[in-house]
């Protein structure tokens, strides 16, 4: 016999997203060069843009010989319209949300389609007793600043209590540049003054999206980790540190999609990887994690092929 394994196309790829129209191009694009063909279901801030995209890669799609059909737009943009895509078992092979947590969430819990988590990016800088102090305040400046609004920008930084008097005014002075809203423990008010707001639990738990970042000083790298692994939505995590066995803990400890050392966060997109474009960022294991790029959007399948033999 001879058994050979090869790449197949996922089938028909449902994707529901929010407002931005260049995700329009960008899943019809990356589904349709993976052989997939897709249902896209945007949100109603950008439905006009939406629907013009559409009918022009419809156009160029028909007249390279395609199904123009092979790229669909839902224009109904309602509640129920969502709904009634997540109920498609007999039509979707796989629904893939695009957007803030609030829609993965719903999509996750009340999708009967298959679904591939991605997007929410609740992350973490963890400054280690050995870090190099302007480097993490460079690094902390970039991951939360350069743009504060996409997934792999981060919302928490742990400080490590043995350099947290050093670093957390050279960290703040540099967030500072960009007006940053600093939430933070009891230790980090008592270094950094009562201007900084007091934590709640809800801020570590939160992925803001803004000009705001939540700081605590930790004791240990473990407890780094634990408070990385209680409230982490598995996106990008980063340890800045010159200890190398640190280092190597955390990077397998921490269980994220991405986990940097010493290279700030906003580096987790296909492009960026060397990957291409991505339909997303996949937050969890199965079938796909990290960039989801035009292997991610196919299967498996063995072909077999003999003469005759049985078993």
């Amino acid at each position: 016999m001879e058994i050979t394994k090869v790449r197949v196309p996922l089938g028909v790829i449902g994707i529901i997203f929010e407002a931005r129209p260049n995700v329009t191009a960008d899943a019809a694009v990356l589904c349709l060069k993976s052989g997939n063909a897709v249902i896209l279901r945007g949100g109603k801030e950008a439905i006009n843009s939406n629907k013009c995209i559409t009918y022009i890669m419809q156009d160029a799609i028909e007249s390279a010989g395609l199904d123009r059909n092979s790229v669909q737009l839902i224009e109904d943009t309602s509640r129920q319209s969502s709904i009634e895509l997540m109920e498609l078992t007999d039509y979707l092979d796989v629904l893939i949300p695009r957007g803030g947590k609030g829609l993965i969430q719903a999509v996750v819990k009340n999708a009967k389609v298959p679904v591939i988590e991605t997007g929410a990016g609740n992350c973490h800088v963890y400054v280690d007793e050995s870090a190099d102090i302007n480097m993490a305040a460079d690094i902390i400046y970039n991951a939360k600043t350069s743009r504060p609004s996409v997934c792999n920008a981060i919302e928490t930084i742990l400080v490590h209590e043995n350099i947290a008097e050093k670093a957390l005014p050279v960290i703040k002075a540099r967030l500072d540049e960009k007006n940053v809203e600093l939430r933070g423990c009891e230790k980090t008010r008592a270094i950094l003054g009562e201007s900084i707001i007091p934590a709640t639990e809800l801020d570590w738990d939160t992925e803001y999206g803004d000009y705001i970042l939540a700081v605590k000083v930790v004791s240990s790298l473990s407890e780094a980790t634990e408070h990385i692994a209680k409230y982490s939505t598995g996106h990008s995590e980063c340890i800045v540190t010159k200890d190398y066995k640190n280092a190597k803990i955390f990077t397998s400890t921490v269980d994220s999609a991405a986990v940097y050392v010493n290279v700030s966060t906003r580096f987790t997109d296909g492009g960026m990887f060397g990957l291409g474009a991505e339909i997303g960022i996949s937050t969890q294991k199965l079938h796909a994690r990290g960039p989801m790029g035009l292997n991610e959007l196919t299967s498996m399948k063995f072909i077999i092929e003999g003469d005759g033999q049985v078993r």
